[in-house]
């Protein structure tokens, strides 16, 4: 798409945060419809805007050093939306990875897709299938792309799974713990996200990542989506440096 910046051009020039960077960030993109309702534009073009924010995330979490950004591209949900619009949507994923995975790979992208592929078309298929296969070795960060994804879902088929291997003999019921719950939900391998961010204002999960976000530290901002940036961005870390993350246990900074 001409015009639009490329992850080789970042605008900002990076500065201390003030506190640790987190490992793993999260963020539910919210408000692409209502950015366009309030400049009487088309709901598609807060989408496309929105894709364009997305770009701007990727280049800031790789400048900031950060190792995994995991973005909410498509509910388990969202099929529930108009018919265009569910059409505009995949026809914008189609070309964020034909336009964008070659420029991902270049700058050491790994694209992890989590979410339920059965049932979706087999070119939106082959396109995840690509994506994960080309940058498989990349090590500069890790974008995982939530895509048909439920939270709900994603617990509900590591049950399942793990159901079947009772049912066959090949695990005790008594075997079950969260280590081999977590080794059958998308996220395998994933660390947990230590912040998730929510644009719009809003100010729930969405069904997201709801095992993984126990102790994740949240940040909800006003800015709709397609509003993101570098400085965004940065406010949202400098929020969660001055939180004291304690996991159920007494705070590291007690005396």
């Amino acid at each position: 798409m001409s015009g639009e910046a490329k992850l080789s051009a970042p605008s900002l020039a990076l500065r201390e945060t003030g506190g640790e960077v987190p490992t793993h960030v999260a963020i539910i993109m919210d408000g692409n419809g209502r950015w366009a309702a309030k400049r009487g534009l088309p709901r598609f073009e807060g989408h496309r805007r929105g894709v364009e924010a997305i770009r701007r995330a990727v280049r800031s979490a790789i400048g900031l050093g950060i190792k995994y950004l995991t973005v909410y591209s498509f509910s388990s949900e969202n099929w529930r939306r108009p018919a265009q619009e569910v059409a505009d949507l995949m026809g914008l994923l189609k070309r964020f990875v034909r336009h964008d995975l070659a420029d991902l790979h270049a700058h050491n992208v790994r694209v992890r897709i989590i979410g339920e592929r059965e049932g979706l078309s087999p070119d939106i298929r082959a396109l995840l299938d690509e994506a994960e296969a080309l940058t498989r070795e990349n090590t500069a960060l890790t974008l995982v792309i939530a895509f048909n994804y439920g939270g709900r879902q994603e617990i509900t088929r590591a049950v399942r799974a793990l159901a079947e291997k009772v049912k066959a003999g090949d695990l005790e019921p008594s075997a079950i713990d969260l280590d081999s719950i977590e080794a059958h939900l998308d996220t395998q391998g994933i660390p947990d996200p230590d912040l998730v961010i929510r644009t719009s204002g809003e100010q729930r999960v969405s069904n997201f990542l709801i095992w993984q976000t126990a102790y994740s530290e949240f940040v909800f901002i006003p800015d709709f989506w397609p509003d993101f940036d570098d400085n965004t961005f940065r406010a949202a870390l400098d929020e969660y440096s001055r939180r004291d993350r304690r996991f159920g246990g007494l705070s590291a900074r007690a005396v």
